[in-house]
């Protein structure tokens, strides 16, 4: 395993963020770490790229110790963080030549390892403008190129395609999927569901600093059951009067629509219909799980904090 973490334990103040998290990536793998809003995927990371000394436990990234050999650790890895980190006063050639420069590279070799990752994420024809009129995702796409200077085993993306048009985003998933075909390692946090679910060999959940479940994307929606229907409702009062008449269901407020599991007969839509009797019904739609579902079950609304793992 490329990356290592048992008993992982970090607090701030009396506030224990990570609680006994335990990963485990092949080399060459994808492993997408999920969970809300304060579950603690930005504080892993910064522990895995030694930004931050954990509290307990053992962390091993490329086979160093994250905590006694910190410079061997960062002499394997990149990280690319919610931000791009690019230079906007300077060209895109100016910036990778500049990050191959810091990296001690010779100068000529550099502007060649420069020009290999220009015409590799698409960016030849702009790389004498002036990064400041890039658009988003070409921002992006330096950002993760200038990663790529010293040629790292691990790569560690934090929220990698926030903001980004879905244009963009598919531009960038595609690069990350050349890099793992290639050999690297990759790390990534995300709030995008559809991102974890195309890219992630693996996936781990995690919920109030602890894993809440772990598998592949498969694995994962078969804990939420077989079929499912899918309840959309016209207006915010309608979907609040039918969320307490489908207890087994996963209410999603934003999309006024409850997934509720099924066994796919014509009684057990009859049973669901009776029990929303008298409230306005927009739609009813029968979906297999998805990501959306596995989240909203075990994290996504009160209640739901059943701790469930499934072996990989």
């Amino acid at each position: 395993m490329i990356v290592e973490v048992q008993g992982l334990r970090r607090a701030f103040g009396d506030v224990r963020v990570l609680d006994g998290i335990d990963l485990a990536v092949p080399a060459g793998s994808v492993l997408a770490i999920l969970g809300p809003n304060g579950a603690g995927k930005t504080t892993t990371v910064r522990i895995l790229t030694t930004l931050l000394r954990p509290d307990g436990g053992t962390v091993r990234v490329a086979g160093y110790d994250v905590v006694r050999e910190p410079r061997r650790v960062r002499a394997a890895i990149s990280l690319t963080g919610q931000s791009a980190a690019v230079d906007g006063g300077q060209t895109g050639r100016e910036n990778l030549v500049m990050v191959g420069r810091l990296m001690h590279l010779p100068g000529a070799q550099a502007r060649r390892r420069a020009d290999d990752l220009l015409d590799r994420f698409d960016l030849v024809t702009a790389a004498s403008r002036r990064v400041a009129t890039y658009s988003g995702g070409m921002r992006r796409r330096l950002d993760l190129a200038m990663s790529l200077i010293g040629r790292p085993r691990v790569i560690f993306l934090d929220e990698p395609t926030t903001g980004l048009d879905p244009g963009s985003r598919l531009d960038m998933w595609t690069a990350i999927r050349e890099l793992v075909d290639d050999g690297t390692t990759v790390v990534l946090t995300t709030q995008y569901l559809e991102e974890a679910d195309r890219l992630a060999d693996q996936i781990v959940l995690i919920d109030g600093g602890r894993v809440a479940a772990r598998g592949t994307a498969g694995e994962l929606k078969r804990t939420v059951g077989g079929r499912r229907l899918a309840f959309t409702f016209p207006t915010p009062d309608s979907f609040a009067r039918a969320a307490p008449l489908l207890p087994r269901g996963v209410p999603d407020p934003v999309e006024l629509t409850i997934s509720v599991p099924s066994d796919g007969t014509a009684d057990d839509l009859r049973a669901l219909l009776g029990a929303l009797d008298g409230v306005p019904l927009a739609t009813v739609t029968e979906h297999s799980p998805t990501l959306d579902d596995v989240f909203l079950t075990l994290v996504g609304h009160p209640g739901a904090r059943a701790r469930q793992e499934v072996s990989a």
